[in-house]
């Protein structure tokens, strides 16, 4: 009876068998298709010098880093554009370009759907992936939160309170035992993490206690933003789309640590619900009181942590490893906030972070010759022609660079490698810059809407760590090598010695 049974079912097994082996097929010659439609629209063979150097990684026997390899063409360059042709991409560090990309000519430079395709899995529908209606209603909501005052007080009340209970205690620990030996970046995105955390959810990931906890959610965020931005180096889409569907090497591991992002993120937004969110001040709550959709939710969170985390861990780990060579820039820090704060004085006041325009001038010299997003990416929607006379075929990935600009003799005169905060000063204030010349918060339509919330966080923490402390970068005189990710990121931490300051005029 059961080999009766079992016989009978052969035909729905073999039926099953069938459709499973046509679907694999399909998908296999399908890859292959779009394989060699990409080789058709893309010169896969191009034997041009900088294309070269790029597939056969050459440009490792002088620099340590893409970033500058590409700064290096783009200095040579007498238009500061240049063309990687197998990568289908035009990168420019001139500011007529810039300008022309995110304000004149906005409309024809969207983020495009090559660049929402390899970072969807990652960052959905969230602000930083998408274009047109969806990126009008996230930017107006946001808009409207950001620039209220209660939310700015709110955000500096998050600030000063993380560097009064985690940051200044975790630092006193290590200056007095482990031989003041920490890892500064390990510190810095722990921080950057748990106040994005207060302030975008109300809720505390404890990543800066004194233990220094693993964080799961923050371990598989920094691998899925690596992995993702490694799909933007291939040659070819080709290559990670049929790793992704065959689920293979780096594919794999981007599509588990998606998955625990996911499900932290949702826990994120369960959690908001059971507390209740109607009276909170957090922006998530904001967001939740005009929606429901919890796959959206989970994109807007996704795209606060990464606004809000790495990119502010990237700054401040890049500020104090300038200091650590420029010791006359940090004397005059510290002159500037003895001249502003009180002896005895414990944090400084929202009023007096704003005074100190000098702080403010080395926190911008730092961001223009270390931005925490090195490039950024559009895609044309019509054929064009740049400000320098590039042409821009349909379809062309547009970049611009905020690393190479911040190095170009053309915009910043001669001494343009010098680490220089008087450069940003006039008659001793803070004067800005052309944020064309200056793209490091974006420029334009698109301009960062947390930017002063962003730099006022950086300089409190300088204020207070730079009085308080000193901070010896063990590999100071090093080149540092970037690891590849969405944000700059040095490779191996940045490891320092901190001591507590014995001359001081004041307490914490």
């Amino acid at each position: 009876m059961e080999l009766s049974e079992n016989l009978s079912s052969l035909p729905s097994l073999q039926g099953s068998f069938c459709s499973i082996f046509f679907f694999f097929f399909f998908a296999v010659s399908f890859s292959i298709l779009s394989f060699f439609l990409v080789l058709v629209r893309q010169k896969f063979w191009c034997d041009c010098e900088i294309c070269r150097g790029y597939l056969t990684s050459s440009w490792l026997m002088e620099f340590v880093n893409l970033c500058d390899w590409y700064t290096h063409l783009l200095q040579k360059s007498p238009t500061h554009t240049i063309h990687i042709h197998v990568l289908g991409n035009t990168i420019t560090a001139n500011p007529d370009n810039v300008e022309y990309m995110l304000k004149t000519r906005f409309d024809n430079y969207p983020k495009g759907k090559p660049f929402s395709t390899i970072l969807g899995d990652l960052l959905g529908q969230g602000i930083f992936n998408v274009d047109g209606d969806s990126w009008v209603f996230q930017r107006k909501m946001a808009s409207l939160e950001l620039g209220s005052v209660s939310i700015r007080s709110f955000a500096f009340e998050v600030v000063m309170a993380e560097i009064k209970h985690r940051l200044l205690p975790l630092l006193s620990s290590y200056s007095e035992k482990y031989g003041g030996l920490l890892d500064l970046q390990d510190v810095f995105r722990r921080f950057t993490f748990d106040t994005i955390c207060k302030f975008s959810f109300g809720l505390d990931p404890g990543c800066l206690e004194l233990a220094l906890p693993i964080s799961q959610f923050a371990e598989s965020f920094d691998l899925a933003t690596k992995l993702s931005a490694e799909r933007a180096m291939a040659a070819s889409p080709f290559i990670w789309k049929i790793k992704r569907l065959l689920n293979l090497g780096s594919e794999k591991r981007l599509k588990e640590a998606i998955k625990k992002v996911n499900v932290l993120a949702k826990e994120v937004i369960m959690q908001k619900r059971k507390l209740g969110f109607s009276n909170n001040q957090d922006l998530l709550s904001r967001f939740m009181a005009c929606m429901k959709d919890d796959n959206y939710l989970r994109d807007i969170v996704i795209s606060f942590i990464l606004a809000g985390r790495d990119t502010m861990g990237s700054a401040l780990t890049s500020f104090f490893w300038l200091l650590a060579t420029h010791p006359e820039v940090e004397s005059k820090i510290r002159d500037e906030t003895d001249s502003i704060m009180h002896p005895n004085q414990h944090l400084p006041s929202f009023e007096q972070i704003r005074e100190m325009h000098y702080l403010h001038a080395a926190v911008y010299e730092s961001l223009r010759l270390y931005p925490p997003v090195q490039f950024d990416s559009k895609f044309a929607r019509q054929d064009d022609v740049l400000q320098d006379g590039t042409f821009v075929m349909k379809g062309t990935r547009v970049t611009y660079h905020p690393y190479a600009m911040g190095r170009i003799e053309a915009i910043w005169g001669p001494d343009c490698m010098e680490f220089k905060p008087q450069r940003w000063l006039e008659k001793g204030a803070f004067s800005p810059q052309s944020p064309f010349k200056f793209p490091v918060f974006q420029a334009g339509i698109r301009m960062c809407l947390g930017k002063e919330m962003a730099v006022v966080a950086v300089k409190s923490v300088a204020a207070v760590v730079v009085r308080l402390f000193d901070i010896h970068v063990v590999h100071a005189n090093a080149t540092p090598r970037f690891d590849s990710g969405l944000t700059a990121t040095v490779r191996g931490g940045v490891p320092v010695v901190v001591r507590k300051r014995r001359a001081t005029r004041h307490h914490c």
